[in-house]
């Protein structure tokens, strides 16, 4: 499997392409800017992306859809409750003082459990709200990986003090559907560096409190 981390945006989200090495086909997660450098990736790494997944819809992570949609023609699915979230990523970014262009509308939703594969690989969607309504976590559990967005981070959970935020939502989503994984499984978060389930689950101290 071929998986690689850009850092986008004045928010340092992490952007991740995947790859299936053998059928070339391949997935962006969460192009928030820089759709240029994004792009470059896909193209050296010689892949056709199929799919274009937003883990939720906060501006910094969707800033760059329009580009890489069209770049590409990736199929676009982000959850149906952070519609609104994406509708308004431009008016939200002017609030920060930054200038983000609004995303093209999803092709299909996220829904839970959905199964979305590329190549032989294959992403199970994960349901976790809480940092927003339709935040989701996208599992390659043949490849021991999870994708968190802004659910879980290294050491850390994410906000819930913007609209549509439930800290006590977040924490059960973390401990409903990531703290079954194995404690190898690693962690990509939308933000900062990578860690595992295990690591998460001893030492965190929002799931320890």
């Amino acid at each position: 499997m071929l998986l690689e981390t850009i850092v986008v945006g004045p928010l340092g989200v992490n952007c991740l392409i995947l790859g299936d090495k053998q059928s070339k086909e391949g997935v962006v997660v969460d192009p928030g800017a820089d759709s240029d450098m994004v792009l470059a990736a896909v193209n050296r790494l010689g892949l056709k992306i199929k799919y274009l997944i937003n883990t939720h819809g906060h501006f910094d992570h969707v800033g760059g859809n329009r580009q890489v949609k069209e770049a590409t023609g990736a199929e676009f699915l982000i959850h149906q409750s952070d519609l609104r979230l994406l509708e308004m990523a431009a008016r939200s970014a002017q609030n920060y003082g930054l200038v983000v262009e609004n995303s093209p509308l999803p092709d299909r939703y996220l829904t839970d459990g959905m199964q979305l594969s590329y190549g032989k690989r294959t992403i199970e969607v994960l349901h976790t709200p809480g940092h927003t309504q339709g935040g989701c976590c996208l599992l390659l559990r043949n490849e021991g990986v999870v994708i968190t967005g802004d659910t879980l981070f290294a050491d850390s959970v994410g906000r819930t003090d913007l609209p549509g935020g439930s800290h006590e939502q977040l924490i059960r989503s973390i401990n409903e559907k990531l703290m079954p994984l194995d404690d190898t499984t690693v962690v990509w978060p939308g933000h900062g560096p990578s860690s595992t389930i295990g690591q998460e689950r001893r030492y965190n101290p929002y799931l320890n409190e």
